[in-house]
């Protein structure tokens, strides 16, 4: 049975021309979203702001475990 998925898929990519170029569109768009602005746009906030892994993981535990604050 997986023999037979592997074959449908690889049989339908290996017959596309336009799905080819808009594969490449992804995998290019892919690229730039987590590669590049995630160098420029996301500093690793934890390392910057925290020295050791035990204050990193108290601010990480502290986020996660405060009740939602009410905005009534």
């Amino acid at each position: 049975m997986i023999k037979n998925v592997f074959n449908f898929y690889y049989d339908g990519f290996r017959s596309m021309v336009v799905g080819r170029t808009l594969w490449k569109i992804i995998l290019i768009k892919l690229f730039i979203m987590f590669a590049i602005l995630k160098l420029f746009f996301f500093p690793d906030f934890l390392a910057t702001n925290f020295d050791t892994d035990a204050e990193r993981a108290d601010h990480v535990l502290n986020n996660l475990t405060q009740p939602a604050s009410s905005t009534q």
